[in-house]
C-alpha cells in the first residue's frame, strides 16, 4: 500500500516552477531515497510535497486520499518532517523538547539512549549529533505513517550517521511507516534503503531499486551527483 503517491507534480517559489513533473510514490515500510547533486531540487521536493509550498500542477496522495492541506494539517493526519535545519528550541531542555512534541521522554530515550544523560541540558549546549537524535526521536516517537528526512547527515561523525539510519530503517521495518530521504552519502544511504529516486536539475531521471543503484553507482555519481546550478538549498 502506497503512503505517499506523487503523480506529474510540479512546484516552486512562485509561478515558476523550481521542480517539474515529479512522479513518485513510497510504499507502507518502506526507505526511499531521494539523490542528487546541489541544486537538483531535494530539499524543494520534501518541502513542496509536505505542503510547505504551492502545487502548481499535479497532485499529492497520501494513503490514497488528494492533500492540499498545509503542512501543519498534514502533521496531525500522521506526516513527520525532519528538516536539514536541527529543528530544536535552543533555550529549552532536551525533555522539555520533547514534552512541546507531546513526546514521552521515555519514548525517545529508548530510541536514542544517548538523550538520557542530557534530558535536563539546554539543546543548545548538546552537540550536534545529539540535536539530530533529539529531532529524529522526537519525530519517530509520534509514531508517524510517513516521515521525511532532509540530510540527516550533515556535519556528523559517521558513527553518528549509522546510529540515525539505523533508526530510520527499523521504524519502516517494525512500525510501517514510509520514509523519504534525502541524502548526500549516497554508498551509506544505500545500506538501508529499499528503492531510490535519482534528480537533475528539477526533475526525476531515474527510480531503482537499491540493489540496481549499487551496480549503476559509479555511473549515478558521474552523470547525475555532480554539482549543478542552485534550483534549491540541496
Amino acid at each position: 500500500m502506497s503512503v505517499l503517491s506523487v503523480t506529474d507534480f510540479s512546484s516552486g517559489y512562485g509561478a515558476q516552477p523550481v521542480i517539474r513533473d515529479i512522479n513518485l510514490h513510497v510504499e507502507a515500510g518502506e526507505v526511499v531515497a531521494l539523490f542528487g547533486a546541489n541544486g537538483a531540487g531535494k530539499s524543494t521536493t520534501l518541502m513542496a510535497i509536505s505542503g510547505v509550498l504551492p502545487t502548481l500542477s499535479g497532485e499529492v496522495r497520501y494513503n490514497d486520499e488528494v492533500m492540499t492541506a498545509p503542512l501543519y494539517q498534514r502533521a496531525r493526519n500522521g506526516l513527520s518532517f525532519v528538516t536539514e535545519e536541527r529543528s530544536v528550541f535552543k533555550s529549552m531542555s532536551v525533555a522539555d523538547n520533547l514534552k512541546v512534541a507531546s513526546v514521552d521522554p521515555v519514548a525517545a530515550v529508548a530510541l536514542f539512549p544517548e538523550l538520557e544523560k542530557r534530558l535536563d541540558v539546554n539543546a543548545g549546549l548538546i552537540s550536534g549529533g545529539e540535536q539530530q537524535m533529539l529531532s529524529l526521536a522526537r519525530a519517530i516517537a509520534r509514531q508517524p505513517k510517513l516521515l521525511f528526512a532532509d540530510e540527516l547527515s550533515l556535519g556528523l561523525a559517521p558513527m553518528v550517521v549509522t546510529r540515525l539510519f539505523n533508526a530510520l530503517r527499523e521504524t519502516a521495518s517494525n512500525t510501517g511507516a514510509g520514509v523519504l530521504l534525502v541524502e548526500q552519502h549516497v554508498r551509506k544511504a544505500l545500506l538501508y534503503v529499499d528503492r531510490v529516486y535519482v534528480m537533475r536539475r528539477g526533475e526525476i531521471y531515474m527510480s531503482l531499486t537499491a540493489a540496481e543503484a549499487h551496480e549503476r553507482l559509479d555511473e549515478i555519481e558521474d552523470a547525475y551527483l555532480a554539482s549543478e546550478a542552485p534550483a534549491d538549498k540541496t
